[in-house]
């Protein structure tokens, strides 16, 4: 997930500094590259169920090298408007192979597919309409980056499918997993806590974007 933060440009000899936000080739850019190559490599793996420790490794790789692509952005003065546009892009799609990926293997209930594709698509109508008729942009939010944590981390325990901890015997559905008698991955607790933080950062782009509006009507 990209966070808006300016870097620090390079200074050529004469201490002009050096604009790389129209650059295509850079370091960090390949490395965001190389994370949209994994996706399907990685969905691949995933659905035919045969081996859950390499689909793990592959998933695992694609979302930790989210931060080392930005890191490397930032720390060198490389921030592009290709690299600002590829790199979420890369991380919606990688949840979204997830979140497909869990279903088809029956990991993940339907609902929380649905909920997630649905929260997805508002947020990105809302950021398109913003961008198109404002020309703002919603800055990530603190929430927004702790929704994307929990749900990357109970992903990647499902796909790995492991360790297994016993359910809280409140109720039987297979809706519901962990809730009923029994057993269940630990990670679909990161992803319950991913889910309600995911319906409160959505409120909280809302009112984000509502306040954008009435700043621009105000203008």
């Amino acid at each position: 997930m990209v966070v808006e933060v300016t870097p620090r440009p390079q200074a050529q000899p004469d201490g002009e500094s050096i604009d790389h936000s129209h650059d295509v080739y850079t370091v960090a850019n390949i490395v965001t590259l190389l994370r949209l190559i994994m996706v399907p490599i990685f969905f691949a793996v995933m659905i035919t169920g045969e081996n859950d420790v390499l689909a793990f490794a592959l998933f695992a790789a694609a979302a930790s090298t989210d931060w080392l692509d930005g890191q490397i952005a930032r720390r060198t003065g490389t921030v592009t408007a290709l690299g600002k546009a590829i790199d979420p892009l890369v991380d919606r799609l990688l949840i979204a192979a997830g979140v497909l990926g869990l279903y088809a293997i029956d990991r993940l209930p339907l609902w929380m597919m649905l909920l997630l594709f649905a929260r997805d698509i508002y947020l990105g109508f809302g950021a398109w309409r913003l961008e198109q008729n404002y020309h703002r942009r919603l800055s990530v939010t603190f929430t927004g980056k702790v929704t994307t944590a929990l749900l990357l981390i109970g992903f990647s325990d499902l796909i790995l499918n492991w360790p297994m901890v016993p359910g809280l015997n409140v109720i039987e559905s297979p809706a519901l997993p962990g809730f009923g008698s029994s057993e269940a991955v630990l990670g679909i607790w990161f992803v319950y806590a991913g889910l309600a933080f995911s319906v409160l950062s959505a409120l909280q782009y809302t009112a984000l974007f509502l306040r954008h509006v009435r700043e621009a009507g105000h203008q």
